[in-house]
């Protein structure tokens, strides 16, 4: 149990060994089952048990997460606040899937996938598998996604040229009250006040503060790569008719 719970964990995570793309290939796996299984969801009541079923699988993993740092001991505010991108995200999910918002989803849509993704690809993790921390984090961020892939696969939501920019002005709202947060804790949410110690995308961006300005226009770039797929989906004709051949 110590080696599950323990906050002493001696053995850290390593990106890109076999416990990440082991948790990777399962991520896929679920998306692509999701995919798959779109149809199914829309008989009956099952649209709305799954969306339920993602919400709380959430919850499940913010609850387990803010138990455990109580129960070791380690709730501290510069570095247990749910103030990171993806625990934002995280919060406005739970709320998107159980109202079955279309508000959020066009914020959560852009910044919970990339936020998370990014996650995915370079953690900012400190406990190797088999730890509940390494379990609760690769969780509730694959969960993320699938929420927001819910919601466009089963339930048909669609982002527009306009979320684009409304996600880059929650997203910069979000800088200005974390920042802040980031001065009265002293803490780093979101990468703030500097990059992150293991590996990142960041290290990419330039020096602080620099890759602030990076990071900004990089978001821009992706949401709008992000918006291009569902573009060209309603360039083209609902109903083409073929040509008539006698």
């Amino acid at each position: 149990m110590e080696r599950f719970f323990g906050a002493n964990e001696a053995e850290g995570f390593t990106a890109f060994s076999g416990a990440h793309w082991a948790a990777l290939t399962v991520f896929a796996a679920l998306v692509l089952a999701l995919y798959g299984s779109r149809n199914w969801f829309t008989r009956g009541n099952r649209a709305l048990r799954g969306r339920i079923a993602i919400a709380l699988i959430l919850v499940l993993c913010e609850t387990g997460l803010n138990v455990w740092y109580a129960a070791e001991g380690i709730y501290d505010v510069r570095y247990t606040l749910p103030l990171e991108l993806c625990s934002i995200s995280l919060y406005l999910s739970v709320f998107m899937l159980l109202f079955k918002s279309r508000l959020l989803f066009q914020v959560v849509y852009f910044t919970g996938i990339g936020g998370a993704l990014m996650a995915l690809a370079t953690p900012v993790l400190w406990y190797a598998f088999p730890h509940f921390r390494f379990f609760e984090f690769f969780a509730a961020h694959i969960a993320i996604i699938l929420g927001v892939l819910y919601l466009i696969w089963v339930e048909g939501f669609r982002p527009t040229f306009k979320s684009v920019f409304l996600a880059m002005g929650y997203l910069n709202v979000l800088l200005v009250a974390v920042g802040t947060a980031n001065f009265l804790t002293g803490g780093n949410y979101m990468f703030l006040a500097h990059k992150p110690e293991t590996a990142s995308l960041l290290d990419y961006l330039g020096p602080y503060p620099w890759y602030l300005l990076s990071l900004e226009a990089a978001a821009l770039v992706i949401f709008l790569l992000m918006y291009l797929p569902f573009a060209l989906g309603s360039a083209r004709p609902k109903n083409p008719r073929l040509p008539h051949v006698r």
